[in-house]
């Protein structure tokens, strides 16, 4: 899907340095997918510490 954005000149500098893109479109895509990827990465684990998942086994358990 083709979008319009207007992003400031050194901020779309700095995110072609970090994918590692030559191209405008497939960096901001590339930048974009790691954010969505981090965000639920980030969820996940606050799930986990809140105990929001029930597992019957524990680590030994597993282990065996």
């Amino acid at each position: 899907m083709r979008i319009t954005v207007e992003i400031d000149e050194p901020t779309l500098r700095e995110v072609l340095r970090i994918t590692g893109e030559r191209k405008k479109s497939r960096a901001l895509s590339k930048a974009v997918t790691e954010f969505i990827y981090r965000k639920k990465a980030a969820e996940f684990g606050r799930l986990i510490r809140e105990n929001a998942f029930d597992y019957p086994l524990t680590n030994e358990e597993i282990e065996g």
